[in-house]
């Protein structure tokens, strides 16, 4: 079954919510659809992006997946910009 990664940026907290939440949040959105492969937190050039990786048949697929995850990370906290990546072989292609 292929591989998707939901990438989001993640940046100030909603008041009350704490930093440790974020992550398992976005895992338990997506394990709501599917299964969750990994998940962790990242900093790249200063930002904060939450990662899930997960198992999907396809692209039309995973799609509702990666927004479910984004529409709960939106509950958290404010969210930038987001991705679907899928891996195809060794490397991962954008796909939304």
């Amino acid at each position: 079954m292929p591989s998707f990664r939901v990438i989001v940026a993640v940046g100030a907290l909603r008041p009350g919510v704490r930093p440790d939440a974020i992550v398992p949040a976005a895992a338990d959105a997506v394990a709501e659809r599917t299964v969750v492969e990994a998940s962790s937190v990242d900093v790249v050039a200063g930002e904060a992006r939450v990662t899930v990786r997960f198992t999907a048949d396809g692209v039309d697929d995973a799609i509702p997946v990666a927004e479910h995850a984004v529409a709960r990370l939106r509950e958290l906290a404010q969210t930038g910009a987001w991705r679907l990546t899928e891996r195809v072989g060794g490397r991962w292609f954008r796909r939304a």
